[in-house]
């Protein structure tokens, strides 16, 4: 399923945080939103899965306005992992993940045994079967964030957004967990700050700054010692990974403020 998303404006207490951005993912296709803190990453992804209404703009999901979807049409086609995600919720494990059957059934309906299938089964995919039982607030950060991928793919969307799905995480994990959205072949945007995660990962990036995209393109397109320096202010060497071949980047402390040498 492919987003479009065109020329999208968001403001927040009346300060512009997203501004004009424009952006593809076509179907199957995995795209990194990278950019420093503050840059607007977040609030650029809640507007496309209807969190923040933009001021002006447009997001299409498979041809159709997604704040013209109804709330189970959206629910139904996208699924969600966010950072900002209440640590205190009552529910076992496996609670949290049934509730990414919601959007499949009616007000009243209750579970049925594909239901069940469904949870195990996406329990199993991010290793947290076995916590089944356990509630949900006595987990690790990593764990948690594990348990959320997990709900997300109970809905069965043909969307992804993951906001740093790999926050809180062990290497093991975050190599786990992105390894996993790949062989899901399903059309995901997706935030990091690891940016040698981005170019393994994605197939195409956007980067962001100041609330506006500033390049695009290929990692090796994004990637470059002279955007990486002006945008995250550090200097990076550029190499080769010996197993995988992907890009790989050394970063060393930027010694001359960017502006100095204008």
């Amino acid at each position: 399923m492919k987003l479009e998303v065109d020329h999208v404006v968001v403001n927040l207490s009346s300060r512009r945080i997203v501004d004009e951005v424009s952006l593809t993912v076509t179907p199957g296709e995995i795209v990194g939103l990278i950019g420093p803190n503050g840059s607007g990453k977040s609030t650029l992804l809640r507007a496309i899965y209807r969190m923040l209404r933009p001021a002006a703009g447009l997001v299409q999901l498979g041809g159709d306005d997604v704040w013209q979807l109804s709330a189970r049409e959206s629910a139904r086609r996208t699924g969600v992992v966010v950072q900002e995600t209440p640590s205190d919720f009552e529910f076992t494990v496996a609670e949290v993940v049934q509730m990414g059957r919601t959007p499949h059934k009616g007000m009243l309906a209750q579970d049925t045994q594909q239901d069940a299938q469904i949870v195990v089964a996406a329990l199993q995919r991010v290793q947290m079967d076995g916590f089944a039982e356990r509630q949900f607030s006595t987990l690790s950060g990593g764990e948690k964030q594990r348990v959320l991928v997990a709900r997300a793919l109970a809905q069965q969307p043909q969307f992804l957004v993951l906001d740093e799905p790999t926050n809180h995480l062990d290497i093991h994990y975050q190599l786990e967990i992105l390894e996993l959205v790949r062989s899901l072949a399903i059309t995901t945007l997706v935030t990091l700050h690891d940016l040698n995660l981005a170019a393994a990962y994605c197939q195409r990036l956007y980067l962001l700054r100041a609330g506006q995209i500033v390049a695009s393109g290929a990692p090796e397109q994004v990637l470059t010692p002279k955007l990486l320096r002006e945008v995250f202010l550090v200097d990076v060497v550029l190499g080769r990974h010996p197993a995988t071949g992907t890009l790989q980047l050394a970063f060393l402390p930027l010694l001359h403020h960017p502006e100095e040498n204008r």
